[in-house]
C-alpha cells in the first residue's frame, strides 16, 4: 500500500472499534475523556503562557524591573500549575495504552487458537510472523493510535485557539502560514508516499532474522551434530543483507525527506519575524508580540504540519496496520483458501471411528495419498498402520484430527476431547513437571502418589529427585532426552485414559524393552489405540494392519496374516 486511503481508515476502524465497544468500553471511555480533559488544561496553559511571555519579554526590552519581577513569579506560578497537568497526562494516555493493547492482544490470542487457527495460519505464505504481529504490532498499534488521536486533538485545539491570536497581530501572517503549511504538506506526502512499502518490507524482514536466530538456538544440539555452522552462519547472513539492504533504501527516502522537512522546520522562526518586525519598527506592536507571534506560529504550524512533522511515523504506523489487517483477515477465516474444484472430507460425530469411503490428498493440491479407504476401528481392537515414508501415515492422522479436510468420503469420529494425539517427537510446554504430565488439561486436581504411580509405570521414577519434585520448572526440552520425552508423553496418555489414542511413531526413540512396558501398560486400559511404526515388535499389541503402499492404495489384514507375510515394517 502506497499510500494513506480510504482503505486505510476503513482498517483501523477495524481494528480499533472492538475495544471501545467491548466490556470495558466504560472503563477506556472514562480515561478517554479524562484525557481529553487533560488535554484541554495543557492547551489552555499554552495560551497562557504565550501571554505571560509575550508581556514579560516586553517588560525586559522595556527593562521595566517592578513588571519584569512580577511577570517572572507569574511565569514560575504558571509553571508549577503545568507541571503536575503535563505529567498526569502523559501518565493517563500510556495506562489507556496499556489496558487496550491487553484486551486488544487477548483479543486476537483468542482468535488465534480458536479453531485451531494458529496451525491453519503457517500454511498462509502470505502472513508472516503472526508472532510478531501479536505481540510487537499490535503495541505499536495501540500506542500510536492514542498518540496521534491527541496530536489531532491538540493541533485543532491549538488552531482554534492561536489563530485568533494571529488574527489579531496580522492577517497577512494567517495568509502565510496557510499557504507555507499546505505547500508543506503536499511536498511532505510527494516525498515520502513509498516510505510506507518500505517500513512494510523492513518490519517484515527484521522478524525474519530474528526468528532466524530463534530456530538456531531451538535447535542448537542438531545443527552441531551436523556441522552445520557454516550453513546456518549463511542463512543468517543473508536475511542480515534483506535487512540491510531495504534498510539501505529506506534511509536513502529519509533523507530526501529530511531534506525538505528541516529546512521546512528552520524557516518557522524567520518567517513571523519578517512580517512582524516592520510592525515592530513602526511602532504598531510591542516588543513582546514578535515572540508571542513567533510562538503561536509555530502552534499554528504544528497544528497543520500534522503530516509533514509525523510523515516517518505514520508510514510505520500505516505499515503495522496492514500486518494486523493480514491476520486479522486469515484469524476470521482461518481455514486456508481452497481451490474451487477441491472436495472436502464430511465430518460426522459417532460413538465409534470409522472412515468411509475416504480419499486423502494434500491441501491446495491434487496429488492423491490414499484412494477410497474404507475401515471401521471396534473398541479394544488396536491398528497399526505401515507403509513407506511418504505414503501418508500420519497425513491419515491430521485428517482424523481435524487438520486436513482436503479429499472426499467421510469420517466419523467421537469429539476430539475423547482422542488423544502423540506425535513422535512430543511437545515440551514450558511450566512444571506437573503441568507436563496433565497437559494439555493442567487444571486436573490428581493426587501427587498417583502422578509418581504412572512415572514408575513409564520408566520415570527417577526423574522427581533429578529435577527436585513435581513443581519444579525448566526448559524440558533441553533437559530431557528425546527417549524420556517419549516416555513423559506416555505418562500423559495413561493419565488422560482417553477413548481413543493415536501414537505416531511415539516409541521410535525408545528401546524394545521401554516400549513393551508402554504397550502393556496402555493394553490394561480401556483406550483403544492407533499406532503408526515401522517396528515388527508393534505388531502384537494390535489386531490389525492398515498397509498404505504409497500409489494410493491400501490393504487392510489381521495382524497375524500380515506377520506371516513380513518379518519386518517398512
Amino acid at each position: 500500500m502506497n499510500r494513506f486511503d480510504w482503505q486505510l481508515w476503513q482498517q483501523f476502524l477495524a481494528l480499533a472499534k472492538p475495544y471501545w465497544y467491548s466490556e470495558e468500553k466504560w472503563k477506556a471511555r472514562g480515561l478517554l475523556a479524562i484525557l481529553l480533559l487533560l488535554l484541554l488544561l495543557v492547551s489552555g496553559i499554552n495560551v497562557t503562557i504565550s501571554y505571560v511571555n509575550r508581556d514579560y519579554m516586553t517588560a525586559l526590552s522595556n527593562k521595566d524591573a517592578s513588571k519584569y519581577f512580577h511577570l517572572l513569579f507569574v511565569y514560575g506560578g504558571v509553571f508549577a500549575v503545568a507541571t503536575p497537568i503535563v505529567v498526569f497526562y502523559r501518565y493517563v494516555r500510556k495506562q489507556l495504552s496499556l489496558y487496550w493493547r491487553e484486551w486488544l492482544t487477548n483479543y486476537f490470542v483468542d482468535r488465534y487458537f480458536r479453531n485451531r487457527a494458529y496451525y491453519q495460519i503457517h500454511e498462509n505464505r502470505n502472513i508472516d510472523n503472526p508472532d510478531q504481529r501479536i505481540s510487537e504490532d499490535i503495541r505499536s498499534f495501540t500506542q500510536e493510535s492514542l498518540e496521534y488521536l491527541l496530536i489531532l486533538l491538540n493541533a485543532g485545539i491549538d488552531l482554534i485557539a492561536f489563530i485568533g491570536i494571529l488574527w489579531s497581530i496580522s492577517i497577512p501572517l494567517v495568509s502565510v502560514l496557510v499557504l507555507y503549511a499546505t505547500v508543506g504538506t503536499g511536498m511532505t506526502i510527494w516525498f515520502g508516499k513509498r516510505l510506507i512499502g518500505l517500513n512494510f518490507n523492513q518490519l517484515r524482514r527484521e522478524a525474519n532474522f530474528r526468528y532466524g536466530l530463534v530456530r538456531i538456538r531451538d535447535n542448537a544440539e542438531s545443527i552441531a551434530f551436523y556441522q552445520g555452522e557454516q550453513q546456518e552462519s549463511n542463512q543468517v547472513k543473508r536475511q542480515l543483507m534483506e535487512v540491510i539492504r531495504n534498510f539501505n533504501i529506506l534511509i536513502g527516502w529519509e533523507r530526501n525527506l529530511d531534506f525538505f522537512t528541516t529546512g521546512y522546520r528552520y524557516l518557522v522562526v524567520i518567517v513571523p519575524s519578517l512580517i512582524v518586525a516592520p510592525l515592530y519598527f513602526a511602532g504598531h506592536v510591542e516588543f513582546g508580540v514578535i515572540t508571542q507571534a513567533i510562538f503561536a506560529f509555530r502552534q499554528v504550524l504544528d497544528a497543520l504540519s500534522v503530516i509533514v512533522d509525523e510523515f516517518d511515523k505514520l508510514s510505520v504506523f500505516a505499515a503495522g496496520i496492514n500486518r494486523l489487517e493480514g491476520i486479522t483477515e486469515v484469524l476470521e477465516k482461518p481455514t486456508p483458501t481452497r481451490k474451487l474444484e477441491t472436495p472436502c472430507i464430511e465430518r460426522r460425530t459417532g460413538s465409534y471411528l470409522a472412515l468411509k469411503h475416504l480419499t486423502l490428498q494434500i491441501p491446495n493440491s491434487n496429488k492423491i495419498l490414499v484412494r477410497d479407504l474404507s475401515v471401521t476401528i471396534q473398541p479394544s481392537e488396536g491398528l497399526l498402520i505401515v507403509g513407506p515414508s511418504g505414503a501418508g501415515k500420519s497425513s491419515l492422522m491430521r485428517a482424523i484430527a481435524g487438520l486436513w479436510d482436503s479429499g472426499t468420503g467421510s469420517l466419523i469420529r467421537p469429539n476430539l476431547e475423547e482422542m488423544l494425539f502423540l506425535p513422535q517427537r512430543p511437545y515440551m510446554i514450558l511450566g512444571s513437571l506437573r503441568t507436563q504430565l496433565l497437559y494439555p488439561s493442567t487444571h486436573r486436581n490428581i493426587a501427587d502418589k498417583e502422578l509418581k504411580k504412572v512415572l514408575l509405570q513409564v520408566n520415570l521414577e527417577y526423574l522427581l529427585d533429578r529435577v527436585s519434585g513435581f513443581d519444579a520448572e525448566l526448559d524440558w526440552g533441553d533437559v530431557l532426552s528425546v527417549g524420556e520425552q517419549q516416555r513423559l508423553a506416555f505418562a500423559r496418555l495413561l493419565l488422560s485414559s482417553p477413548r481413543y489414542a493415536f501414537l505416531d511413531e511415539a516409541t521410535s526413540a525408545l528401546d524394545i524393552k521401554n516400549e513393551q512396558s508402554l504397550y502393556q501398560h496402555l493394553q490394561a486400559t480401556n483406550t483403544t489405540f492407533i499406532s503408526v511404526g515401522h517396528r515388527a515388535s508393534l505388531l502384537k499389541y494390535h489386531q490389525h494392519v492398515l498397509e498404505l503402499k504409497g500409489d494410493a492404495s491400501w490393504r487392510l489384514v489381521p495382524v497375524e496374516a500380515y506377520a506371516a507375510g513380513a518379518s519386518s515394517l517398512v
